[in-house]
Order: structure tokens, then sequence, then C-alpha cells
């Protein structure tokens, strides 16, 4: 089994693949080498990856080099089945670049838009001949909650339900804000799909982060938006494993 791990700025994300297939994902708040050696005890764990957009503490390090018959460390001079065409390759979430492997090995021979829904909104394009060609950062919705909280003197701090449906236009305090950030997120995602199709003949959209679910229960005309949006939760960790095959692959 390949342990792939994602550590990002909230939690961290963990994946058990075997031939090419998640048999087992977890969610951690926080992640120790205690844990390494639990999955690797529990489980015939061969070959690791981790990426983090945060410090890796030494200690996970050295225990997955320990208990691994190949650890990669994924950073920005780890090689990768795509072209990175970044300006600043250094400062590229790691996070980002493997979404991107994933949804080429999901999808290969298309243009991808790929949007990751965490702490920030990521949105990224990925050619059909295999070459990243960058993307922007956005505020998440947690973000926009509390930034719009902190910066005025007199709205309150939102905790939207995730499971609500939300107004087109709020009729108190609480729904213009709920409505106004989801909403917000929702058409600015829109909006990124109208705008490439009038640049590429085709391309496919790829969702994934912890608030995807969200942003897509709360798009107008939803159900025409899911037709053309792939909701794919674990598409960091698919791009982890296909990152951590093709680099088992260049060392035979």
């Amino acid at each position: 089994m390949n342990l792939c791990i994602d550590q990002g700025n909230s939690r961290t994300k963990v994946a058990l693949v075997e031939e090419g297939r998640i048999t087992h994902h977890f969610i951690y708040r926080s992640f120790s080498s205690a844990d390494v050696e639990r999955l690797c005890s529990l489980y015939p764990v061969s070959d690791s990856i981790i990426s983090s957009v945060v410090n890796i503490e030494p200690a996970v390090v050295n225990t997955l080099n320990r208990l691994s018959r190949r650890f990669v460390l994924f950073d920005h001079q780890t090689p990768v089945p795509i072209t990175n065409r970044y300006d600043t390759p250094e400062t590229l979430g790691q996070d980002r670049l493997a979404a991107a492997v994933g949804a080429k090995a999901l999808c290969p021979n298309e243009n991808l838009l790929i949007i990751d829904a965490g702490s920030a909104i990521t949105y990224d394009f990925v050619s059909a001949d295999g070459e990243y060609m960058g993307g922007n950062i956005a505020p998440g919705l947690k973000m926009r909650f509390t930034m719009l909280q902190r910066m005025t003197k007199k709205l309150p701090l939102v905790d939207a339900d995730e499971n609500e449906l939300l107004p087109l236009f709020g009729r108190n305090t609480r729904d213009a804000i709920a409505a106004g950030v989801i909403r917000g997120v929702a058409y600015e995602v829109k909006g990124y799909m109208r705008t490439l199709k009038h640049q590429v003949p085709h391309f496919e959209t790829y969702l994934t982060g912890g608030h995807a679910d969200y942003i897509l229960r709360n798009v107008r005309d939803s159900k025409r938006e899911k037709r053309t949006i792939r909701h794919e939760p674990h598409l960091v960790l698919i791009g982890l494993n296909e990152i951590l095959e093709y680099n088992k692959e260049k060392s035979e």
C-alpha cells in the first residue's frame, strides 16, 4: 500500500492506496509521528509521500523515512508527471500542484480548471497537453465570514449551516451575510467557468476541498451546475499517489 498525506492549514488528510484505488482515508486535526507508527502497524504500507503547506514536524518525516521502503517529501524539486510553468515554483503550494496532477490523471488530454475550496480558494488551469499554466488565490469561506466581522463595527460573525439552501437575497442580517458570502463564491466559480469557456475550446472543471459540497449546494441552477462540475473530494491525495508512483518509476 501507498501512504499519502496531505497536510493543510487546518487538518491533515490521509489515504491508503492500493493498485491506484483509495481503500482507506482519514482526517486528523493534528498529525504526529505516533499516527504514522499506528497507520504502518495497522496496514501493509510500503511507500509513502507527504505534502504540507505548513511546517512538517521532523519526527513525522523521520518516521515515514524509517518505515517506508521509498519515501517522498514532496516539494518544488520533486519530479511530477506534468510540466510546471509557474514562474516561481518554489512558492507554489504543493497541494495545488498535486491537485493538478490528480485531475490530469483522472481526465487526461483535456484542458482542466481545478478549484480547491479550503482555507483559501484556489483556481488553477492545466492545458490539454499537461502543462500547469498557473492560477489564482482567493479568500476562503471562513476567511470571508471572519473578515466581515473584524473589519466592520456592527456586523456579526456568521457560522452558516452547511446543509441550508440560502435565499437569493437575505431578509435579515444573518442571512444577508451568509447568502452574500456563499453566493458570492458560487458566482465567482461560475464566472471563471464562463470566462475560460471563451478562451479554450473545451475544458473540464474539478472541485475539491472541505467546502466543495457547501458551494455546490448553494449554486443557482444547481442541477445544471452539478452536471458541469466534477466533485472529487480526494483530488490532492489522488495526485500525491500519482507523484509517488511517478518517482518510483523514475528510480527503477
